[in-house]
């Protein structure tokens, strides 16, 4: 896998993500859980670390019964 650069706008969506799955009452197993992908990949798009395909931005909405929108 290559290095690509954190950008400020991956560490405003991992917030972003965070704030909302916090909201929801939700830890990352749980949410992690609910999308089929792991802790890890959770926390590291929290972090900004990691983008998540539109795919896994659709099961994240899905599991925290929002619209994709309200992640951005």
């Amino acid at each position: 896998m290559e290095d690509r650069k954190i950008t400020k706008k991956d560490i405003q969506f991992g917030r972003k993500l965070q704030r909302v799955r916090k909201k929801a009452g939700f830890t990352q197993e749980k949410l992690a859980d609910l999308t089929k992908r792991s802790t890890t990949f959770i926390g590291l798009i929290e972090t900004g670390r990691r983008r998540p395909s539109m795919k896994t931005l659709q099961k994240i909405a899905s599991a925290l019964s929002i619209n994709i929108k309200e992640l951005f």
